[in-house]
């Protein structure tokens, strides 16, 4: 289960690094070309990207609990 939570971890924080630096860069994108100021707060890249995280780990529990508990041949053989 150890092994499924790690993987979980690092997918959900990867996609929510890509996330972050994608909404930082709209931003800066449109303050450069639009000429419009704008604010980025420091709490709301951190809040985004734990969201993410925490989501991933949540919805990621159900499928290592049960991939954890499942025969390795039982689970070959149905898939």
């Amino acid at each position: 289960m150890i092994q499924f939570l790690i993987e979980t971890v690092m997918l959900s924080g990867v996609g929510g690094l890509i996330g972050v630096a994608v909404g930082l860069a709209i931003p800066l994108i449109i303050t450069h070309f639009a000429g419009m100021v704008t604010i980025i707060e420091f709490w709301s890249p951190a809040m985004a990207f734990t969201i993410s995280v925490v989501t991933g780990v949540l919805f990621g529990i159900y499928p290592a609990r049960r991939a954890a508990g499942m025969n390795p041949v039982e689970a070959l053989r149905h898939e």
